[in-house]
């Protein structure tokens, strides 16, 4: 290398290192950023209106269906630690730019898909690469924004579309779906990640943390490898025969035998977190009282709300007859629900503090959830399942607001970010866990009430029942997940209104 090729690297990677203070051209790199990071939102749900179209096309069974979920979110959610480390010392924009260029490669995959395993495949794919995309989102905001007031704006930005990104998502699948076809629900990813590529390349500037570079690669496989079997061992519990009777279920060893290894493999990764030099998830973050309470109470309630989501578009779809679209709409107060309570929830906070919320808010969508039972083959929508969504909504919206608050309590500023990241992260393997639970659930009451009415095995009606007798099932063990949060929070969590400052962040020690 030259002497000036020399020096210009150096200029380069000082300009890497150093704070990006008042970067001129800050505003246009947070809108792509936004757009990428709506992408890997909108990627969570937007398959959900796709889902029976795409069960058809590719001959997906019941027991399978939930992988076309749960193989993005468990993958985003496992690798999501590790994700931010690589960001942090491989360099922000590199992995920025690697995770979107690997996202659009995967829903390429994705919507050229030829069958089940292939489609589940692209799914993962697109969690490995989101795992990526959202950490070094994050963190180019954060040194990209220097002020205060600035910052604030840019989350601000950025939580409207990890909000509303999901409800889009339901729309957009629907819209694509009844006009284009299911598997440009995944192929819209491309121009838009080429366009975002483009424009980050050339607007976006580089920058990576200092210190140890060290990545818990043991940590991760044990953790996704370990989540994945345990929800293959939910999957195994209820898959049925051409004759739908179930081949395995709870009790069977197959069953079993996943369960078991998958818990030894969390246990193997908790020993290992506990004795590595640089662990992807440092024990001392979780074991605290009211961040473990915080942590728990989140994979409950990602387990029961995601869960729930899934198979509110089956029902809308398969049993109503609804078209993808028309299903996307009408799954859209869950979000206004959510929406109006986050306003309500934040102006609470400093008056009653955390925990009061959260706790009633998980009520609130565990009251929800059980009027979600109330579903029938021919029940109105206005009647039966607006209500029900509404409030759903509103519970949850208040447990997201305090939970971001509970979960950073006498975190120290280098575990900040990690802390932060497990929030997100347990959100997501608790939606993966409880939508591979509550689809087996559901299976499982469907066969029994279906071998239970044989004698009119003839009548078309009776698969229709049989499957809104496996989503009433599903929906009440929802409401359970969800109430077993609410009793997580009000044992463990120990926050009060003198925790949270004006400006919403917990002080606790």
């Amino acid at each position: 290398m030259s002497h000036v090729a020399t020096e210009r690297h150096g200029k380069h990677e000082r300009h890497a290192q150093e704070p990006l203070h008042a970067y001129p051209r800050r505003w246009f790199a947070l809108v792509i950023i936004a757009v990428a990071q709506l992408m890997v939102v909108l990627d969570a749900t937007v398959v959900n209106v796709a889902l029976p179209h795409a069960k058809a096309d590719l001959g997906i069974s019941d027991a399978n269906q939930q992988w076309v979920v749960t193989a993005y979110t468990l993958t985003f959610g496992g690798l999501l630690l590790l994700g931010g480390r690589v960001a942090d010392y491989w360099g922000r924009k590199r992995t920025f730019v690697v995770g979107i260029l690997g996202f659009a490669v995967a829903s390429g995959l994705g919507g050229g898909a030829w069958d089940e395993t292939s489609l589940f495949l692209a799914r993962a794919l697109q969690g490995v690469f989101g795992a990526l995309l959202a950490p070094a989102s994050l963190a180019l905001l954060s040194v990209l924004f220097v002020d205060a007031k600035e910052r604030a704006k840019a989350f601000g930005v950025y939580g409207a579309i990890a909000g509303g990104g999901a409800a889009l998502g339901l729309v957009l699948g629907g819209v694509l779906t009844d006009y284009a076809h299911w598997r440009w629900c995944l192929l819209v990813n491309i121009p838009v990640a080429l366009v975002a590529v483009a424009l980050a390349v050339r607007v976006v500037p580089e920058s990576r943390a200092q210190g140890n570079t060290k990545y818990d690669i043991p940590g991760a496989v044990l953790a996704t490898l370990g989540l994945s079997l345990l929800v293959y061992g939910f999957t195994k519990a209820g898959e049925t025969d051409a004759q739908q009777q179930l081949k395995y279920g709870w009790t069977s060893p197959v069953t079993l035998g996943f369960i078991g290894v998958a818990l030894l493999l969390l246990a193997l990764f908790v020993i290992v977190e506990t004795r590595i030099r640089n662990p992807l998830l440092p024990m001392r973050i979780v074991l605290q009282r009211t961040r473990g309470g915080a942590y728990l109470a989140s994979t409950l309630i990602g387990a029961g709300f995601i869960g729930a989501v899934f198979f509110v578009s089956l029902y809308f779809q398969i049993v109503l007859h609804y078209t993808p679209l028309q299903s996307g709409l009408r799954t859209l107060p869950i979000s206004a629900g959510v929406l109006m309570a986050a306003g309500l929830s934040s102006a609470l906070l400093p008056k009653i503090g955390p925990k009061p919320v959260m706790a009633t808010g998980a009520a609130v969508a565990a009251a929800g959830m059980i009027l979600l039972t109330r579903i029938g083959v021919d029940t109105s929508y206005a009647t039966h399942v607006l209500p029900a969504m509404l409030i759903l909504g509103f519970g949850l919206g208040c447990t997201f607001v305090p939970l971001g608050n509970i979960a950073l309590v006498g975190v120290d500023e280098h575990d900040a970010g990690a802390a932060s990241a497990v929030v997100n992260a347990s959100q997501q393997v608790g939606g993966s866990l409880g939508t591979a639970l509550l689809n087996t659930v559901a299976i499982t009451a469907a066969t029994s009430y279906f071998t239970d009415h044989q004698a009119r095995a003839a009548d078309p009606r009776l698969r229709l029942e049989s499957m809104v007798d496996g989503y009433v099932t599903a929906f009440w063990w929802g409401s359970v997940l969800l109430a077993v949060a609410a009793v997580v929070v009000i044992l463990l969590v120990r926050a009060g209104k003198d925790d949270v400052p004006a400006e919403g962040a917990v002080h606790l020690g």
